[in-house]
């Protein structure tokens, strides 16, 4: 799995999440119990991860929905 997206905003997630799944792309999402650990006030970034062949395709779709990616 590859890293696609990291960030500290949970509409973002979400929004990605959902574009991702209307695509046909597995996705998971990481990081998301340490986040509510820390009392979810956004100081630790949550990550989307992608499969290795996937990741390529979901960047671009990613960048035409204007999400940076940050790659």
């Amino acid at each position: 799995m590859k890293e696609l997206l990291r960030t500290n905003d949970i509409t973002v997630i979400a929004f990605a999440k959902a574009i991702l799944d209307g695509e046909g792309i597995d996705c998971f999402e990481l990081d998301v119990n340490m986040s509510v650990l820390e009392g979810s006030i956004g100081i630790l970034p949550r990550r989307i991860m992608v499969r290795d062949q996937d990741h390529f395709t979901a960047t671009a779709i990613l960048k035409e929905h204007e999400i940076d990616t940050g790659q």
